[in-house]
């Protein structure tokens, strides 16, 4: 049985793409389960909601030489604890190209689109397979979310037309009102912990000689956020203490806006963020202006100033 699952602290199309695929996987004769690395986000959770889909299971510790498929992620820092002892058989992913190793010739796609989802899509469709209602709704609810409905630099024309097709098949009519809906419910943050907050969409990366964790947070409401500065930053530099970590940063992301404000928790990572981005930070926040996209705008600049 192959085990399919997204990055730790997953987000709307890690979780929506494990589901997808094991099914697609099922359906091409291959014995699929869809499992999870961490808890939902309020997102996540509005569209199992909806979809009437029950959350995958919470992947435990898997024995070694165990088959495993990966989307939404190839890199082990963001990936089950142990991966490099597991058989990697499948990838899916939409982002860099990390450390992924595999004991045997494995089956690789990788897309630069806005959203795995939209190679999901193109695997049905070169497989002469229709997608499934509900499949299709869960792949449309990942490109909304991962695009910030097409707002993110990272959408790519593939994942509009990716988005018309899949809301025809899941029966969508008004997708404008269905985003809403979803960022209403990942902005409704309640009296979440602050550790939780941080960790809600929480990826590590190694930049050079250096490992840095850095968070995001979007949502329609950032005063909230903000209104949490000091339990964030709090947050913040544990985490970095706890986990030996070099640097942390959390980009809190005005989706109706799109605008990012990042809270910069020490004089290391304030340094780091003024050579990089030039935005000084002040009173502990920096003005990453248009800067929404962790992957195509902020990762790829860390990595290329701790690469010098």
């Amino acid at each position: 049985m192959i085990a399919v699952f997204g990055h730790l602290n997953p987000d709307t199309d890690a979780i929506t793409a494990a589901l997808v695929y094991a099914n697609l996987l099922r359906r091409q004769g291959e014995a699929a389960t869809a499992y999870r690395l961490g808890e939902l986000n309020f997102e996540t959770v509005f569209v199992l909601k909806e979809a009437g889909v029950e959350a995958p299971e919470l992947l435990g510790q898997l024995p070694a030489g165990h088959a495993v498929a990966l989307v939404d992620h190839n890199e082990s820092s963001q990936s089950l604890p142990g991966l490099k002892t597991l058989n990697v058989t499948h990838v899916v992913d939409h982002h860099r190209l990390g450390d992924l190793e595999t004991s045997q010739p494995a089956t690789l796609r990788f897309e630069p689109l806005g959203c795995t989802a939209t190679i999901l899509l193109r695997l049905h469709l070169e497989a002469n397979l229709p997608v499934e209602p509900l499949d299709a709704r869960l792949l449309l609810s990942a490109v909304l979310s991962d695009t910030l409905h097409f707002r993110s630099p990272t959408t790519t024309p593939a994942d509009r037309e990716a988005a018309a097709f899949l809301a025809q098949v899941a029966g969508i009519p008004d997708v404008t009102a269905y985003a809403m809906s979803m960022f209403a419910a990942k902005s409704d943050l309640g009296d979440t912990p602050a550790s939780a907050l941080l960790k809600m969409d929480y990826k590590v990366f190694v930049l050079g000689d250096q490992t840095w964790g850095i968070g995001v947070i979007e949502t329609t409401n950032p005063g909230y956020v903000f209104g949490r500065q000091a339990e964030l930053l709090s947050a913040m530099s544990a985490e970095k203490a706890a986990s030996g970590l070099n640097g942390v940063l959390l980009s809190v992301v005005d989706i109706l806006q799109e605008t990012n404000r990042t809270l910069v928790p020490g004089d290391s990572e304030a340094g780091v963020v003024q050579a990089v981005f030039g935005a000084a930070a002040q009173g502990h926040v920096a003005d990453l202006g248009g800067r929404i996209s962790r992957k195509k705008q902020i990762v790829p600049a860390l990595e290329a100033h701790f690469s010098r």
